[in-house]
């Protein structure tokens, strides 16, 4: 089935997120990392994209851009290809190293944005590598403070949303990327989906030997284990329809 085409972005911004293939570490070294920045710093200046953010994990790197003189796709093949050229001959190896396509997610709006700078800043410490968003050294955190950085970062544009006062705004960065939140932005999940088999066996846990004996139930107690059914990680409304042999639409009203 051939691949639906990359939606375009309205702003001309995206979050990118590039994993190693089958999730595999992407950086042995501080050295690596500094590679792959360098990498980025160089075709920035060529298609003179903007870079407003980017947080580097052990197996998949967040970027945070404007794209420019030419599509994000092109701009990420560049550096993607010429960091793995330069990996490979490193370390002797052969083939990918980061999965094929890479994911994104349009960024149209100013609170969203807003978003998606704080999350791949707090993505160390959301996957508790660091205490705060201070810690890590490889996220465009500290550029925004003024400190030295491998890269370029274009700060300004992030800056004055928070104030046209600079020192004002740094505070307000700051105050902001520390924030506790639930954002919910592009990352590098794992599904995990719950078997048929479990699904039953919880079931049967629950009191009910097969799915289809739920139709028998008061709506009322019906619903309500469909609720805890629904809560568990792993389930999709198509399985528990399958199931227990309640329509799809049924159980996606039961709130």
């Amino acid at each position: 089935m051939p691949r639906r085409p990359r939606k375009r972005s309205y702003s001309g911004i995206y979050h990118i997120m590039l994993r190693g293939i089958n999730r595999q570490m992407i950086f042995e070294e501080d050295e690596d990392k500094i590679r792959l920045l360098e990498t980025i710093q160089k075709y920035k200046e060529k298609s003179n994209f903007k870079l407003y953010g980017y947080c580097f994990m052990d197996n998949h790197i967040h970027l945070l851009i404007r794209e420019a003189d030419e599509t994000v796709s092109q701009t990420i093949k560049r550096i993607s290809s010429s960091f793995v050229y330069w990996y490979n001959s490193k370390y002797n190896r052969y083939g990918h190293l980061f999965q094929d396509r890479f994911k994104s997610e349009n960024v149209e709006d100013i609170r969203y944005f807003k978003t998606v700078l704080r999350y791949i800043h707090q993505n160390p410490l959301k996957a508790g590598l660091a205490r705060n968003v201070f810690d890590w050294k490889w996220t465009s955190f500290k550029a925004y403070l003024g400190k030295s950085s491998f890269i370029d970062i274009d700060i300004d544009f992030a800056l004055n949303l928070f104030s046209s006062h600079r020192n004002e705004a740094i505070q307000l960065f700051t105050d902001y990327m520390q924030q506790s939140n639930d954002d919910q932005c592009l990352d590098d999940h794992v599904k995990v989906r719950m078997s048929d088999s479990d699904v039953r066996s919880y079931l049967n846990d629950l009191g009910f030997p097969n799915g289809s004996s739920l139709q028998q139930m008061e709506k009322e107690i019906r619903n309500a284990i469909i609720l805890e059914l629904k809560g568990l990680h792993g389930v999709s409304i198509r399985q528990l329809a399958r199931i227990t042999g309640i329509s799809k639409s049924v159980i996606d009203r039961v709130r």
